[in-house]
């Protein structure tokens, strides 16, 4: 956490106002100062700070117009606040295969898009994996259906030189302790569309406060909305916002960070027979939070043992393989509030899945080690 988050956080606690409309007259909110900051990064005119990504997903959806019962298509292959968020906002969950590049498979949403009848797709960008984002968008394009981006580990990143989050209606930010920038919980809603940012921060709690924020369409476009709008109270707070801003300020040099500490791991993981990291397309301007590889090789029997041998030797990996869900890890048919769904090219892929997260309090010299390390216990295997 940077110096300078930890004295607003504490000059905010001082002042007592925390709320994100608890401010003198002439007196700019943190939160404010935070979606206009934001707004501004991503070159759109609209941005709403609310209490998480899961919640910004929801506020999303409910504001895009989803209606109750309705099919919205997501990834197979993501987290359950995914999933959670459809139905936390009315929509029954259409769950579309991923590749084993780790993406929604194209042709099998088109297929779902026909089946379902869905005009609606919350795209998770798993992991920070990018599709080909033009050639999404043709089909969606070509079948009216809208987009919202879940760009929870694409902060910062782009396809072809477009930010992740720009392509769709809506799109969603988390906060989270293990996101781009980290207060704990905080999500964050960008559009260029007014009458859903209008909901959006109707939905949020603004009760008639709504001409209190700056990054938002003007007063004539809640005339009606306002009173329609039912409100969730899902709003951000200002010592969480004063945390985030100076982050912000700072994403881009984090996200090279991040990249370098990336391909230390992956440059010892490449070239491993039997062992698949994922290839990063050449317009893709990735995030390397975390890593993924495919134990390929392996029996799906003995990918729990290989993550033991590696967390023997103080390497941490995640299995979306496994058949009950463990911490934040969970495989689609764990989720049963939705409806059961047959996904063998997801199951084959997930089946051979690790996962790792690579923190900025690692050095590239760490990293190195932890790939070698993992390289190790691979090839060491059957030994």
């Amino acid at each position: 956490m940077p110096e300078e988050a930890i004295e607003r956080a504490v000059q905010v606690m001082r002042s007592g106002r925390l709320h994100r409309y608890n401010v003198v007259d002439g007196e700019q909110s943190e939160t404010v100062a935070l979606e206009n900051e934001y707004a501004r990064y991503m070159g759109v005119k609209y941005c709403l700070s609310c209490a998480s990504g899961g919640y910004a997903m929801h506020v999303a959806l409910k504001s895009a117009g989803l209606q109750a019962g309705e099919p919205v298509l997501t990834n197979g292959f993501t987290l359950s606040p995914v999933p959670g968020a459809i139905d936390n906002a009315g929509g029954k969950p259409v769950l579309v295969e991923v590749t084993d590049q780790l993406v929604i498979d194209i042709e099998d949403l088109e297929r779902k898009i026909k089946s379902s009848g869905s005009t609606m797709l919350l795209l998770s960008h798993m992991r920070g994996h990018l599709c080909d984002m033009d050639a999404l968008m043709a089909v969606l394009d070509a079948h009216k259906v809208r987009l919202i981006e879940d760009c929870a580990h694409t902060m910062g990143a782009s396809w072809n030189g477009r930010k992740s989050g720009s392509y769709g209606l809506a799109a969603c930010f988390s906060m989270q302790t293990y996101k781009h920038i980290n207060s704990g919980e905080g999500g964050l809603v960008t559009t260029d569309d007014a009458e859903l940012m209008a909901r959006a921060i109707i939905h949020s709690g603004s009760y008639m406060l709504y001409e209190r924020h700056e990054a938002a369409p003007g007063p004539e476009v809640f005339k009606t909305i306002r009173l329609e709008t039912p409100n969730y109270s899902g709003r951000m707070d200002n010592l969480r916002a004063a945390i985030l801003r100076p982050q912000l300020a700072v994403l881009d040099e984090q996200c090279a960070r991040w990249n370098e500490r990336y391909r230390a791991v992956e440059d010892a993981l490449r070239g491993v027979n039997g062992l698949t990291v994922p290839a990063r397309p050449s317009k893709e301007t990735f995030v390397g939070s975390s890593i993924q590889f495919l134990a390929e090789s392996l029996d799906v029997s003995a990918v729990p043992d290989f993550v033991e041998r590696c967390r023997a030797r103080g390497i941490e990996l995640k299995w979306f393989g496994a058949g009950e869900p463990a911490g934040y890890t969970s495989r689609h048919d764990s989720w049963r509030y939705v409806d059961a769904q047959s996904l063998p090219q997801t199951d084959s892929v997930l089946s051979k899945l690790c996962d790792m997260r690579i923190p900025l309090t690692f050095s590239v010299e760490d990293c190195q080690q932890i790939g070698e390390i993992i390289r190790d216990v691979f090839e060491h295997f059957d030994d």
